[in-house]
């Protein structure tokens, strides 16, 4: 069996931990190039998974024929450059979320796909979930009837990301807790009730917890340690109102918060039955029967998504075939994103 030659440009957590050990156990993927700015992280990673070369500059791999896919896992302002640079090179490209830092970068990034006759898939991880997909499937076999709102919450308790690092700069991150966390959530309601356009937006934004970045105390920093003398100037807590051609979404989400809950998760209301999904986890079935109240709370095998994200790119690049992670199937969400910090910034309702 042929494999798909392999360079992963960024060696940080999602590269770790996703993307790397995914290539790995594939019998598909042949990992030939680790790329990082930053040395001892390219070489941590490399040595660890015995790849022969580990680069501190990605050009280098634009010029090698052997290389066929690409995970981008670099922060979101590469992302575009990096992307598009590989896909003139005649490279598919697994970029992790968010796409870019804007709507229009991420049609800049789906032309160049389409001007080369190439992939390009986003890391929107949940499209395979196993839960997902199972709720997916009873949204589309009406077994929750006319779905008409769709309530989520990606709120934890002061959890703000690497306080002054690159995850608290808008114009590295494009944005706070929504780019970071509400691209998810909201990507995973598009996929699951496939809306043909969202009709408008309307949305608040707040950035309250750091008035001095020295008196912000926290219970986790994941992206840590804080650097003090960085900047900080996203939202950490978002809220807001979307309507759709079909449901109603509304939303909450927060990296950090004066309240001491986790609160991750999705529900779907429909006018037959109502699903509750927790984040990453499993989902509850509320529906009625013969005029009783029924609470179903399935079970079924899981699969690792990041496995199975990477195995279909790895079978989209050989068969060059568009999958459901495709760039073409995520510009919604951008675009979404994007009205909602308008709104936000306006003030007011943003009509798209």
């Amino acid at each position: 069996m042929k494999k798909v030659t392999v360079a992963v440009i960024g060696c940080g957590s999602i590269a770790r931990d996703a993307h790397m050990p995914s290539y790995a156990s594939n019998p598909l993927a042949e990992v030939k190039y680790v790329v990082d700015i930053k040395p001892e992280k390219a070489k941590a990673l490399g040595e660890k998974y015995g790849v022969p070369h580990i680069i501190t500059d990605y050009r280098e791999i634009l010029q090698d024929p052997e290389v066929e896919a690409v995970s981008v896992c670099t922060p979101n302002d590469a992302h575009a450059p990096i992307t598009i640079d590989c896909l003139n090179a005649g490279k598919n490209v697994l970029c992790e979320k968010p796409a870019a830092i804007n709507a229009d970068l991420v049609r800049e990034m789906k032309e160049a796909a389409d001007r080369n006759g190439k992939i390009l898939n986003i890391g929107v991880v949940n499209r395979f979930n196993t839960a997902v997909n199972h709720i997916k499937a009873m949204i589309e076999a009406g077994e929750l009837g006319k779905i008409y709102h769709i309530y989520c919450s990606f709120r934890q308790h002061r959890s703000i990301p690497g306080l002054g690092g690159w995850f608290t700069n808008k114009k590295v991150s494009g944005g706070g807790v929504l780019i970071d966390w509400g691209v998810h959530f909201l990507d995973l309601i598009f996929y699951c009730i496939n809306p043909k356009k969202v009709l408008s937006v309307s949305s608040s934004a707040y950035s309250e917890l750091v008035k001095d970045p020295k008196d912000y105390t926290y219970v986790d920093m994941w992206a840590g340690p804080p650097n003090y003398d960085g900047v900080y100037d996203v939202e950490e807590f978002v809220t807001g109102l979307i309507r759709t051609d079909g449901p109603t979404i509304t939303f909450n989400g927060a990296w950090a918060q004066n309240i001491g809950e986790s609160a991750m998760f999705i529900e779907f209301l429909g006018d037959k039955g109502g699903i509750k999904l927790q984040y990453g986890g499993n989902f509850t079935f509320y529906t009625t029967k013969n005029g009783m109240l029924q609470e179903i709370k399935p079970s079924y095998q899981t699969k690792n998504m990041f496995y199975e994200e990477i195995d279909s790119f790895l079978n989209s690049s050989i068969a060059n075939r568009k999958d459901r992670a495709n760039v073409d199937n995520i510009l919604i969400t951008a675009q979404t994103m994007d009205a909602i910090y308008e709104s936000a910034k306006l003030g007011k309702e943003v009509v798209l």
